[in-house]
């Protein structure tokens, strides 16, 4: 048992709760850091979490979001098990739902959860706390322009000819997001392109949002997917613009402590192999009813069609759409790493951290040397568009 003194007790708590301060800016709680005031382990205790020697079974939390679509190849883990053809034998693996990747952040900072899939904004921010838990990021999940990146508009608002006229018409709206999101950086990267003012920029929860547009108290929203898709198949918003429209790009991410990485490598390989597997599961079009059935098994008040849709449903170019709606990028691609840094900058300017992504918080190694083992490069595959008539549930 570790024993600390008032002192480092005093110096804990405040690194604590300018934790909790950041990732609030995500709307979200910090609940799962409350764990670690009331223990009398020293700062870095989540990092000393001792995960057994290589070789040896391991018992492992996934934290993953089944409420984004971008990150879907954690759904698919869960239900598929890809993993155990990997892991070593009487290793046990337990999923946690997180409504959003802040709460998956606090719950590894806690050194509750041990791999974590979440967006571009929570994945970045939880690098940037290694006085409290050392966390990288190990994979890319998905690259895409209309999985977080989406505008949405009240039904009654005009028929626009374009995105970009969509885009201008917000001038003098009421728009919400959920601040220090994903979304929010597209909607302020596109308000400042088109010198766009709202009259209201609002920092709402997608469940809030989604009350505004039943309420008619919204013009507009930037949301992420599958809600966006529920939205407008509720009819209570339609779209009109996504970051395809503006050359604005939208990620997701793995993300592991470097306790882990360091202490078993072998669980590392033995997961990312996994993950190549899943990642090549979702972009194969065959399997398109079956991750949608998964997603309806896995969240709770969302319909099928809407979570088809928010991954391979086809959205009209006037609104937005593209052929492609995720790229699977899995290991570390120019492309992502434009889009660490852009998220990063943008992090640093609404204060959610303090300094700019550090080069080792991005371990690329164990995704390029998987890749090369099996005769694959990056991006690993894409999960494409279909017809309307590919979707074959109710």
């Amino acid at each position: 048992m570790y024993r600390t003194n008032n002192g480092a007790h005093a110096r804990l708590l405040k690194r604590v709760q300018a934790t909790a301060l950041r990732l609030v800016t995500f709307g979200i709680a910090a609940i799962g850091l409350a764990a670690m005031l009331t223990t009398s382990r020293p700062a870095n205790a989540a990092a000393e979490k001792d995960y057994g020697k290589p070789g040896t079974p391991i018992d492992l939390v996934i934290g993953y979001q089944p409420y984004y679509t971008e990150s879907w190849s954690g759904l698919i883990m869960r239900d598929k098990k890809f993993y155990e053809k990997y892991l070593p034998k009487g290793s046990t693996v337990s999923f946690q739902v997180g409504l959003q990747g802040a709460i998956i952040v606090n719950g590894m900072l806690a050194g509750k959860v041990d791999i974590g899939y979440v967006g571009d904004m929570p994945g970045i921010v939880a690098t940037s706390h290694p006085d409290v838990r050392d966390i990288r990021l190990v994979s890319v999940l998905g690259l895409g322009y209309d999985q977080c990146n989406i505008f949405l508009v009240r039904n009654d608002a005009p028929q626009f000819n374009s995105p970009e006229e969509a885009i201008k018409w917000l001038n003098g709206k009421t728009v919400a997001v959920p601040k220090g999101s994903c979304t929010d950086r597209f909607a302020q990267a596109v308000f400042k392109r088109y010198n766009i003012q709202p009259s209201e920029y609002l920092n709402q929860s997608i469940e809030v949002i989604t009350s505004g547009f039943r309420a008619g108290k919204l013009d507009a929203a930037v949301i992420w997917e599958p809600t966006a898709s529920r939205i407008v198949e509720d009819k209570l918003a339609r779209r009109v613009a996504s970051g395809a429209s503006v050359d604005e790009r939208d990620g997701g991410f793995m993300v592991m402590p470097e306790a882990l990485i360091q202490q078993r490598p072998d669980i590392v390989k033995d997961w990312l192999q996994a993950e190549l597997d899943a990642e090549l599961y979702f972009a194969d079009p065959n399997n398109a009813m079956d991750i949608a059935k998964m997603a309806e098994g896995q969240t709770t008040g969302f319909p099928e069609k809407a979570l088809w849709n928010s991954a391979f449903g086809t959205i009209p170019k006037s609104a937005g759409g593209t052929a492609t709606r995720i790229t699977l990028a899995y290991g570390f691609t120019p492309d992502a790493m434009d889009l660490i840094q852009k998220a990063s900058k943008f992090l640093v300017e609404i204060k959610s951290i303090s300094a700019e992504i550090r080069p080792d918080a991005v371990q690329s190694q164990f995704t390029a040397d998987i890749l090369k083992a099996r005769g694959l490069t990056a991006p690993a595959g894409a999960v494409k568009a279909l017809p309307d008539s590919a979707y074959t549930g109710p």
